[in-house]
């Protein structure tokens, strides 16, 4: 196989142009050859917002672009040579998608080969009984009591952690980047919710878990490619480009996971090794406890609690920030309300700040909530669900 042909393999951009090009140039020919012989069916279809080429060139601010469209169409196409995609924002289409009719719109295998290489079997992935049991489960596990306590202290420590780095910076005038901080705190927060185990992914100091933190960022970006990359699969049965990089991604991640996995079982089953009650708090050691499940299950269960946790809170928060330093006037309520609320002017440290951020306390801080709530309508953090369903 000659260079030129590796290189145009590689090159998503010009593999996937070519591709569209032909394809809806055969299309349009189909289309009028049915026109002129008077066999089309006389139909009304939403207008077409574009193809999945534009997706593609407009990947990097993909977001700006759907919401440009969003406001133009309401509801619109989006054609592509193999599968054509309707995309809505009219409020009761959405609430007859995901509340009405809500049965007749699944997942489907379009999506579920985009992620299953990284997300298993877990419930992002999968439909119907599958998708009922996980949903059964997490649900009954996010409302124990024992969980929730358990995450709050660990969120805890790590806003602790946080503040530190920032404060660090604002005294020595050092530059952040407040996203890729917040992706790295909420992931050792979630991970350390999920495993029971420490990354330290914000600080650096375990060079295992720097490696898993950088290998679920980079997978995580290439499997988001794929909805707009038509060449994804010729490139995984070739094994080149992005795909070859994804799937050395995920063996880092699965290398760790397994480990751990495997090390959380082995302490489940014997508990003179130190293994108390006081650590079986995490979402692992609580699935265990349940049943002996299959370490396939566990892996894909557990990462799509993570994706779940990490990259939606993070996304908020960076946009939260991002509203209150255009906003000043914001900031400064929310502000004067948290000093108030907390007692602030009598606190001496950040451990006693944090110490008195309980559920009552956080109760009581109606303006914040309201800061939040609008940044998540403005910014949603999970802006488009993806999603097949039966025509009729």
């Amino acid at each position: 196989m000659s260079m030129d042909f590796h290189f145009l393999l590689n090159n998503s951009v010009s593999i996937s142009a070519a591709l569209l090009f032909i394809a809806l140039v055969v299309l349009l020919l189909i289309h009028k050859l049915q026109e002129k012989n008077g066999i089309t069916k006389k139909k009304k279809y939403h207008p077409i917002g574009g193809t999945i080429l534009n997706q593609l060139i407009n990947f990097n601010r993909l977001h700006h672009y759907m919401t440009d469209l969003a406001a133009k169409y309401r509801t619109y196409r989006l054609i592509s040579p193999f599968r054509n995609e309707i995309y809505t924002s009219d409020p009761a289409n959405v609430e007859y998608i995901l509340k009405t009719n809500f049965k007749n719109y699944g997942k489907g295998w379009h999506n579920y080969s985009i992620l299953k290489d990284l997300l298993g079997d877990g419930i992002f992935t999968v439909d119907g009984d599958k998708w009922l049991e996980q949903r059964k489960v997490s649900s009954f596990e996010f409302s124990t009591r024992v969980l929730r306590d358990f995450s709050s202290v660990i969120f805890g420590k790590n806003v602790i952690k946080l503040a530190k780095i920032l404060s660090g910076a604002a005294g020595s005038g050092q530059i952040l980047d407040i996203q890729d901080l917040f992706m790295k705190s909420t992931l050792d927060s979630i991970f350390r919710v999920a495993f029971g185990v420490e990354l330290d992914s914000m600080c650096g100091s375990n060079e295992e878990g720097k490696r898993f933190s950088n290998a679920f960022d980079d997978a995580s970006a290439i499997t988001l490619r794929r909805y707009v990359d038509v060449s994804w699969k010729i490139k995984k049965a070739l094994n080149i480009g992005s795909e070859a990089k994804l799937k050395k991604y995920i063996r880092v991640i699965d290398d760790l996971v397994y480990k751990l996995i495997q090390t959380k079982t082995e302490q489940m089953h014997n508990p003179q090794d130190g293994f108390s009650a006081l650590k079986k708090d995490d979402i692992l050691s609580r699935f265990l406890q349940v049943t002996q499940t299959d370490p396939k299950y566990l892996r894909d269960i557990i990462l799509n609690f993570i994706i779940a946790g990490k990259d939606t809170t993070a996304a908020t928060l960076s946009w939260f920030i991002y509203a209150l330093c255009k906003h000043p006037h914001i900031q400064e309520k929310i502000s004067k309300e948290i000093k108030e609320v907390t007692d602030q002017e009598q606190l001496t440290a950040i451990s006693e700040f944090t110490d008195r951020l309980h559920e009552a306390a956080l109760e009581k801080m109606h303006y914040l909530h309201a800061a939040l709530t609008e940044t998540l309508r403005l910014y949603p953090a999970v802006p488009v669900v993806s999603l097949d369903g039966e025509e009729g």
